[in-house]
């Protein structure tokens, strides 16, 4: 079957924001407006079709990013086919503790949508997901929503983009109006005004911009097209020259306009891919206003895979650099970005494809385990629903259905061409909680769930205590624990006592230390022989486990070697404090001894731990622990009362501004002073204060809550 798109009329983009910013409502906007859903589905009815969960449903925040398939033709209201594109959207969750979702979402797209609200501007979460599309050097466009709110000012929103993100982001747009005035947008690339008719805004009508905006609208364009014609040298001197040009509208705009819109729109769109400037749109999602010149912008600035750089990865069995362009003859590369569990079908591997065609039957290599994998049914989602398809090309997004050994950052690629495509790195969970299952027949079910969930969520961690015999689960916040616990209890049947949450603790040490370790035993027969000495080395906050090997002149056999390492990785799960996994260290291996025939393995492992432990003592041992990021946002009257509050919870308040009539505190917390949070803040302002919160840094716990926290474990 022929490709039916060519591949540079594909759009793989994402939609990201803070929560609430109204990412959800774009999205079952142009769902609607490109012909896929013929009613409008609202997150706060429960009615959107991307949160097709019952917790999404039920709480209007969106949990696991959803993917699904739409078409449009820029410049046109109806779909035309000749001119019509595919999209490939996923709806990214804006909650903080789902943050692995935007990050596995980010690093298989090619642009995103960043979508702001017109009252909040930049707010935490926003600057989390951009530096998250920075990292994955992803082109992006932002779209100012919720204009039609008390105290939206896209002015205000822009100047806080300037400021917090990026001074490259340009205005392609104007509200006509702002707050309950607003009724539509004028595009100032052809200097014209757009309203948006009909039950649901889906008829666009181009006026002549209002004589009151005008002067505003032409001091606007002339600042958008000096930042263009500067990205451009052609496109300068011709700026620079004022050839003479007669725009398409009735207006006399100012003479600096020597460009035509297509010369403007390609010279963005180059300078959008290249990260030089970013095209900022406005409207109101849920009064349907300013979607579809969104969808055009889409089309019009962010790329198509062959606009960006081949995918790089490394041949796994030469270790060699390997590339893939994105053409359907190249050989087949694609990387599995999510897992999910779904009641139907079973296990569904969501990928994208960076190189190459798949037809259904075929057989493919997991070049990240190497295994071979059948792919029995390729899946095209839209959202919950699902299309069977025979074949996909270089650029779709897809799902499959049963494969056994594959998980979220495997790369599956021809058999005859092998490459393992970067990972996706995910971060480690801050909080943990007990859970038992109520009877035996629930036992069973609860170590499947957490199966099926562990693998569906790569920030989802479960271990058991080996001293209490109980089943810790672990993640990045107390809604994820609690979407976890409710998604047990109603997908997989299982009924468990939840315990309360703890802070997920972590040790390192302060200064180098050396120490030996040895493990010698003689029972008649083989003996068991093996000596090492260890030194071990602070390192930065973050920067994670090293081991050096220093042995020189064969004094340990190099095939015992990694044996010390594995025995070092296994006494740091247990740190000397209280327990908690070590963290932020080297440990150097540089002398010992071996038997010739009482050496082994399993020796010298347990020599590693035991010298591990010792050094660990003797390097002024510390506890650290989860400080988080938190925005409050509150009426003025309470600003005293939530600041004593914060203070009273060890928080350093970093700065408070004003935001309309409410004020927005900046703080650091210690997370496990933030338990029962949203409760205490409702209490202190009648209900009507809210916060967000998200991990920065782990840092030093002060002494005497150490004491605290280490006799707390002992008991």
């Amino acid at each position: 079957m022929p490709r039916i798109y060519p591949i540079e009329k594909v759009r793989d983009i994402g939609i990201i924001a803070h929560i609430d910013a109204g990412k959800t409502t774009v999205t079952e906007r142009v769902l609607f407006y490109t012909g896929i859903s013929h009613k409008i589905g609202e997150v706060h009815n429960g009615q959107a079709i991307m949160d097709w969960m019952v917790q999404e449903k039920e709480r209007g925040i969106t949990i696991t990013a959803a993917a699904t398939t739409c078409f449009w033709s820029p410049g046109k209201t109806q779909r035309e086919k000749e001119t019509e594109h595919r999209i490939n959207i996923i709806d990214t969750p804006g909650h903080i503790d789902f943050t692995a979702e935007v990050q596995r979402s980010l690093r298989v797209l090619d642009g995103a949508v960043v979508v702001f609200d017109g009252v909040a501007g930049v707010e935490p979460q926003s600057e989390t997901v951009w530096h998250q599309a920075d990292k994955f050097k992803v082109p992006r466009i932002c779209f100012i929503n919720k204009m039609d709110r008390t105290g939206a000012s896209f002015e205000k929103s822009l100047e806080s983009i300037w400021q917090k993100l990026s001074p490259n982001a340009i205005a392609l747009q104007l509200p006509i109006g702002e707050e309950d005035k607003f009724e539509g947008v004028i595009d100032l690339l052809r200097m014209i005004a757009l309203k948006f008719e009909g039950d649901f805004g889906q008829i666009v009508k181009e006026e002549e911009i209002p004589p009151n905006l005008l002067a505003k609208a032409k001091e606007w364009r002339g600042k958008l097209v000096e930042k263009v014609a500067a990205e451009d040298e052609e496109l300068l001197e011709k700026y620079l020259a004022k050839k003479d040009y007669n725009p398409p509208t009735t207006h006399t705009l100012p003479p600096v306009d020597a460009i035509s819109v297509d010369e403007l729109r390609r010279v963005l769109r180059k300078a959008t891919l290249d990260y030089k400037l970013i095209p900022v749109f406005c409207g109101s999602a849920l009064k349907n206003k300013g979607i579809q010149p969104l969808l055009d912008g889409v089309i019009y600035y962010l790329p198509n895979p062959i606009d960006l750089p081949p995918v790089r990865g490394i041949d796994p069995k030469t270790g060699k650099d390997l590339e893939r362009k994105p053409g359907d003859t190249e050989p087949f590369s694609a990387l599995v970005f999510k897992i999910a569990t779904d009641p139907y079908v079973g296990t569904l591997t969501y990928f994208r494809v960076y190189s190459g065609s798949l037809t259904r039957g075929s057989y493919l290599l997991n070049s990240t385990t190497g295994e071979k994998e059948r792919i029995g049914r390729i899946l095209r989602m839209h959202a919950a629903e699902r299309e069977e398809v025979s074949e996909i090309f270089a650029g779709d997004i897809a799902a499959t259905v049963g494969l056994k050994a594959t998980s979220t950052g495997h790369t599956l690629c021809d058999e005859s061409h092998p490459i393992v495509l970067e990972k996706i790195t995910f971060p480690e969970p801050v909080i943990s909680i007990r859970i038992e299952p109520k009877t035996k027949a629930d036992q069973e079910k609860m170590a499947l769930a957490l199966r099926r969930l562990t693998e569906e969520d790569p920030t989802f961690k479960v271990k058991g205590d080996l001293e209490t015999g109980e089943t810790i689960i672990s993640g990045m916040g107390e809604l994820h624990l609690e979407i976890i616990a409710d998604r047990m209890r109603r997908d997989f049947k299982v009924q468990a006592s939840v315990g309360r949450p703890q802070v997920a603790y972590k040790e390192t040490i302060q200064k180098e230390a050396e120490a030996e370790g040895k493990y010698i035993r003689q029972s008649g027969g083989r003996g068991q022989y093996g000596h090492v000495f260890l030194r071990v080395e602070p390192k930065k906050r973050g920067e994670g486990f090293e081991f050096i090997d220093e042995i020189k002149g064969g004094i340990i056999p190099k095939e015992f070697i990694p044996a010390v390492e594995k025995g070092v990785k296994e006494a740091m799960d247990k740190g000397v404090v209280a327990g908690y996994p070590l963290v932020d260290l080297a440990v150097s291996l540089y002398d010992g001894s071996f038997h010739e025939v009482d050496s082994s393995e399993i020796a010298f492992k347990i020599a590693g731990s035991v010298a591990l432990q010792e050094a660990t003592k003797r390097a002024k041992p510390v506890l650290l622990e989860p400080i988080m990021r938190l925005e409050v946002v509150i009426p003025a009257e309470f600003l005293g009362d939530v600041i004593g509050n914060l203070s009273a919870r060890r928080g350093k308040i970093e700065e408070t501004e004003d935001r309309l009539n409410l004020k927005v505190i900046s703080a650091e917390v210690p997370l496990a002073e933030m338990f029962g949070y949203a409760t205490a803040l409702r209490s202190l302002t009648e209900g009507r204060g809210t916060f967000t919160m998200e991990f920065n840094r782990y840092e030093e716990v002060p002494n005497n809550i150490a004491q605290e926290i280490i006799e707390g474990k002992r008991r």
